[in-house]
């Protein structure tokens, strides 16, 4: 598009729990496969020039389970599989890569991610994961509060349902900030001028 460029310099990859546990799930619009894919040439793209690229995991034990009319993990549902929090092999992460690990939906609450994007003087994120409206939505948010810009990339990430990853791109995410497809973050890239 031609509205849109990448200022490399002061913007960062942010690709949300793309682990064992979620991996396995059945994703809507895209397939765990497509955001995967999508997250991996992404981080290539930015990491061949050299933007900070980082993973976040969750710790699927460790999330809380609170009393809900709808809970994610039922009451006496077998607890995660030993590998769930475990980057899911096909992500792509690098050894320059930073792995962010959580205890909650969002990625800044209990971690280190606003003092590492602070100290590199980074002030958009680019944001993909799985899934849409829960991980990638909480940490939009909270990097929204705490004044960052952002940009969604809309198919290297997926909810669980079609309809709440199309309401949270269409409505929710558009407002906060630029929703834009892989390929016209490649471009974005590829051209590499002006302001994220």
């Amino acid at each position: 598009m031609t509205d849109f460029s990448i200022d490399l310099a002061s913007t960062a990859l942010v690709l949300i729990d793309l682990q064992n546990g979620n991996v396995g799930r059945a994703l809507a619009p895209y397939s765990a496969e497509q955001v995967l894919g999508n997250c991996v040439l992404l981080a290539g793209e930015m990491r061949d020039r050299g933007a900070m690229v980082i993973y976040v995991r969750v710790l699927m034990n460790e999330l809380q389970s609170p009393l809900a009319d709808a809970p994610l993990r039922p009451p006496g549902a077998p607890a995660p599989a030993p590998d769930a929090s475990h980057l899911a092999p096909d992500c792509g992460v690098e050894a320059t890569d930073i792995v962010i690990t959580k205890r909650q939906w969002g990625a800044f609450y209990g971690t280190e991610l606003d003092q590492l994007l602070r100290r590199r003087h980074i002030k958009t994120l680019v944001l993909g994961g799985i899934v849409t409206n829960f991980g990638v939505e909480s940490t939009a948010r909270a990097a929204h509060d705490r004044g960052y810009a952002l940009v969604f990339a809309e198919d290297a990430m997926s909810g669980i349902t079609a309809e709440a990853h199309e309401f949270a791109c269409r409505n929710t995410f558009r407002v906060m900030g630029r929703v834009r497809s892989t390929r016209e973050l490649i471009d974005a890239l590829q051209a590499g001028t002006g302001d994220a």
